[in-house]
């Protein structure tokens, strides 16, 4: 590799056009670095290092790892001006990004979630927290001016590697933020949802997109994908595309990720090795854990990281903060809405006035650690609580029954009757997870109006009646069902809704009809084969009554009074998650367009239930 030596800009002649009076300041009063910091076993990572000019006070570091570049390089600065970042400057911050093991301008060898080794021994046993030790070890005894304190933060993938830079232990490090972290890929990320594939962002992201292309030598220029995405109509598309094989045959034989996922459909040893929360003990810096309830990318990975760190972690000073947001909307200017969805107030803004105070307290010992164990955005009711844990301890689990009808009740029918609903589920036929046409998955779906998916014979609707009480709900909510197919295998999908008053007045701002509108407030599906154990998938049993309980991720909402509650039921979301043949197969990864069946499913009343986490 080209060796690259340390460069210090002490002017930089470049004004972008978008100049104002922020990129004018950073510019003046900040000095850029390129440096290539050697890790342990010899490879050196390509680092761009932002520290300000003024030598009166020593300054904190705040350590940003990425896979998606620290571009620019060269001497033009990072517009941090462009985001609430500028902050961080303004408070005189040593502002630090990385390019990860393997990607862009760094060397060695890229992996797609690193699994965390807990027996490092040798010079040659990395992971990326090693990485990351070595990285914060290089920075404090080599930058001039730092004050010793180090930060780590990180949205999406740099918040997995925000959450490996915390298991680093350096002692420099004293808070770290991973936000919309990736934690794991088999359950709730963007990949998987319970072994279920997330077809749209694995597919385009990993292949498409090349994210999970091998590593190559050190160049500004990001890998490419296997393919060109240009389809409009993303549902026909992957329509034609069919069974999973011929997406593999797409992938070509270099996106290992892509062919390990197809060899592993089961959650195994491999899956385990790369869940972010197997290292999480004993963990010594404070930390702030940021997620977004309406994130189609990742809903799960903020919830789950803090869940993990209390149970696992229980002396760390972990705090949680959740907002009404899509993927890393809380570092955007705009936290006002969401598709059609108002939330009255700038929700962005309220959490970076948090986040940073909080950075500033562990690292430059400026004001106090005034946040709550978790501070939490209630949507419905559009408003900030703060608790002392979560889950929330006096939650009461609150089972609502489908019944007859299509109704929804508190209360199970005294009828003993086995009564059911069914629906034939064509695999040529899916439900799509979107009403409108479109090319990418969209990031509003997780709020969408439900309407369209209501009106299909294929999607079961149970409607609880105008509520004459406000309801909340804080916590996680539990599908608990009673099936039987036709035949050996099945998914289902579940979906909370919140069904606004007919009164309501059109959205202002997308001029969308609101009155009546089905709000999503939560969804996710199940795999049926996984039903009693994710490890040893079983069939099942055809024509047999049979439980498939799974829980979906968090919320936190308040259906209003004069609002209605619905539950909708369906086996297909698509092209949002893969088909289910809808016959079992060892591995469903395998699975041929000459397998897809049609299937009826019935959902029994009564014995079928979701269970909600109500809060008074």
């Amino acid at each position: 590799m080209k060796k690259f030596y340390l460069l210090i800009f002490l002017f930089i002649p470049f004004i972008t056009a978008a100049q104002n009076p922020d990129s004018v300041w950073f510019v003046n009063n900040y000095i850029k670095k390129e440096v290539a910091i050697p890790m342990r076993d010899g490879v050196k990572l390509f680092t761009s290092i932002y520290f300000p000019k003024d030598n009166s006070e020593k300054h904190p570091i705040l350590l940003t790892r990425t896979p998606y570049s620290v571009s620019p390089y060269g001497t033009v600065y990072k517009a941090y001006w462009r985001n609430y970042m500028m902050r961080y400057c303004r408070e005189g911050y040593i502002m630090v990004n990385q390019d990860i093991r393997g990607k862009y301008m760094s060397e060695g060898k890229f992996e797609v979630v690193r699994p965390f080794n807990p027996n490092k021994k040798t010079p040659q046993d990395i992971d990326e927290a090693s990485d990351s030790y070595d990285t914060i070890d290089w920075l404090v005894k080599n930058i001039d001016n730092n004050n010793g304190n180090v930060g780590g933060i990180g949205i999406s993938f740099p918040g997995f590697y925000a959450t490996m830079i915390a298991l680093s232990h350096h002692p420099a490090l004293k808070v770290v933020s991973p936000q919309a972290p990736v934690t794991d890929r088999f359950f709730g990320d963007d990949d998987h949802h319970n072994g279920v594939m997330m077809l749209m962002d694995a597919f385009e992201f990993q292949v498409a997109g090349g994210f999970a292309a091998p590593s190559r030598t050190p160049s500004v220029r990001g890998a490419r994908g296997t393919l060109r995405f240009n389809a409009p109509d993303n549902y026909e598309h992957y329509l034609k595309l069919g069974a999973m094989p011929n997406l593999t045959k797409m992938s070509g034989d270099t996106m290992k990720f892509w062919s390990d996922m197809m060899e592993h459909p089961n959650l195994d040893a491999w899956w385990k090795a790369r869940d972010a929360r197997a290292g999480i003990k004993d963990v010594k810096p404070a930390m702030l854990v940021t997620g977004g309830l309406f994130d189609a990318e990742d809903a799960y990975g903020g919830w789950e990281t803090y869940k993990a760190l209390v149970k696992k972690s229980p002396a760390t000073n972990s705090k949680l903060i959740i907002g009404p947001w899509y993927h890393g909307q809380w570092a955007s200017a705009n936290g006002w809405q969401l598709g059609n969805i108002q939330f009255d107030s700038n929700t962005s803004t309220y959490y970076q006035d948090l986040e940073v105070p909080y950075f500033n307290y562990y690292l430059k010992g400026k004001g106090a650690d005034t946040l709550s164990k978790a501070t939490v955005f209630f949507s419905g009711e559009n408003k900030w609580r703060r608790f002392k844990e979560w889950p929330v301890a006096d939650a009461k689990q609150t089972p609502i029954y489908l019944q007859q009808g299509g109704k929804l009740s508190f209360n199970p029918s005294k009828t003993k009757a086995l009564t059911f609903d069914s629906y034939l589920s064509d695999h040529a036929k899916p439900v799509p997870y979107a009403e409108k046409v479109h090319s990418r998955r969209t990031r509003e779906y997780m709020v969408d109006d439900q309407r369209f998916a209501a009106r299909r014979t294929d999607v079961l609707t149970y409607d609880g009646g105008i509520l004459t009480e406000d309801i909340t709900l804080a916590g996680p909510v539990i599908a608990d069902l009673m099936v039987s197919l036709s035949g050996t295998d099945a998914d289902f999908v579940v979906k909370l809704i919140d069904v606004l008053p007919d009164n309501t007045p059109a959205d202002p701002l997308t001029k969308y009809p609101m009155g009546g509108y089905q709000m999503l407030v939560r969804a996710e599906i199940m795999r049926g084969k996984f039903r009693n154990s994710f490890e040893k998938p079983e069939p099942f049993v055809p024509n047999k009554p049979t439980q498939v309980k799974f829980t979906l991720p968090d919320i936190a909402h308040t259906f209003k009074k004069g609002h209605k509650m619905m539950i909708q039921i369906q086996s297909t979301w698509f092209p949002l998650t893969d088909r289910n043949p809808q016959k079992y197969l060892a591995n469903i990864n395998k699975a041929t367009d000459a397998d897809f069946v049609k299937e009826t499913i019935k959902v029994y009343h009564n014995s079928s239930k979701v269970i909600l986490p109500v809060i008074r």
